[in-house]
């Protein structure tokens, strides 16, 4: 294994990356505040304009929260929800007929060249357009017809944390309003208090398991995926592991096969349709031999703790937030510094 080790190890409290994660629970509070009237006159123009779909945009950490927007918004708007591939306008420069869609870009920065040209060519084509992004002044947020800031204040670790939250919750809001769903509104309402409880779970069985190995395949399904798609996308770039994210259907289309003894795999699930699949194929695991570290209420002696009794859109929020302090430890323990991935930097402005 080639890494590159900090000359002096930090402890995992005095690194940027854990510093902004334990935010997340004081910047969805603000979020919330802050953005309650642009979120109703939001969900009023997109209930006017009667969209036929929703199309995301997004690279990275911000790509993953439009895999919660699409299950967020199919589940409760019942509208049909698609990544865009950010090349098809950027690159290739095809037109695409996009009249009658709500075109939602996610951005930390709001400066992406090619986020940037496929929301003025989705402009162009008739789409109404949505930016969530954290910095208020930025190209991306003076392009869009709507925007809803993520209120995440600076954030200087390369690996993103309280923005990527920043965005779930932000999604979470709208559609609540949007579907104007009063058990959604209590519901939204605990998000703040329960991430500070999940901030403070216990991964350390995680870390002791992860450790020494090299891959490992974390599991989702349903609105957890994109939890899953980020959780992988953070054990690469601040501990240097192979980690791919599948779903708990698409898994059994191949990648299991590699799944045998010692196999380490993240099973994250949220009490809702998806469980007793999640369930079952965890225990599919177990007996083959795998290292199976399950985020569930389930009472197993691999269990990860989670905040219990959870709304199912809100527990793959608090599991991620419980997951990042692990993978900030995790980090450290494997000989890396999380603030300091190789080859990364904070912005990339892809075209």
């Amino acid at each position: 294994m080639t890494t590159q080790r900090p000359q002096t190890a930090p402890k995992p409290e005095d690194t940027r990356m854990f510093k902004e994660a334990a935010e997340a629970a004081s910047v969805v509070r603000r979020q919330f505040a802050a953005n309650a009237e642009r979120v109703r006159e939001a969900a009023g123009k997109i209930r006017e304009y009667k969209p036929r779909a929703v199309v995301t945009c997004a690279r990275g950490s911000s790509d993953h929260a439009c895999t919660y927007a699409k299950y967020l918004i199919e589940t409760q708007i019942g509208l049909i929800t698609a990544s865009a591939a950010p090349s098809v306008g950027s690159v290739y420069q095809r037109p695409q007929q996009l009249d009658g869609v709500l075109y939602i870009a996610i951005s930390q920065s709001g400066k992406s060249p090619d986020l940037l040209a496929n929301v003025e060519r989705a402009k162009a084509a008739g789409a109404l357009t949505l930016a969530l992004v954290n910095v208020e002044d930025s190209p991306l947020a003076e392009l869009a017809d709507l925007v809803l800031p993520l209120h995440a204040g600076p954030e200087l670790s390369v690996a993103a944390t309280k923005s990527y939250i920043a965005s779930l919750a932000a999604l979470l809001q709208l559609v609540t309003e949007w579907s104007d769903s009063e058990r959604l509104k209590a519901v939204v309402g605990t998000l703040p208090d329960a991430l500070a409880q999940a901030w403070e779970l216990d991964w350390s069985t995680a870390v002791e398991t992860l450790t020494p190995v090299r891959n490992l395949f974390v599991i989702g399904r349903g609105i957890g995926f994109g939890i899953a798609q980020e959780a992988a996308l953070k054990l690469k770039e601040t501990c240097g592991l192979h980690a791919e994210a599948f779903s708990s259907a698409e898994v059994k289309h191949g990648p299991m096969a590699i799944v045998d003894r010692d196999f380490p795999v993240l099973v994250i699930s949220q009490p809702d349709e998806t469980l007793q699949g999640m369930e079952s194929l965890a225990e599919e695991f177990r007996q083959r031999g795998a290292r199976v570290m399950m985020a569930s209420e389930a009472s197993s002696s691999d269990q990860l703790p989670v905040v219990p009794s959870s709304h199912p859109l809100v527990a793959p929020i608090l599991a991620i937030q419980s997951f990042y302090r692990m993978a900030n430890a995790l980090s450290i323990a494997r000989g890396y510094h999380p603030d300091e991935p190789p080859h990364l930097n904070k912005v990339t402005e892809t075209v």
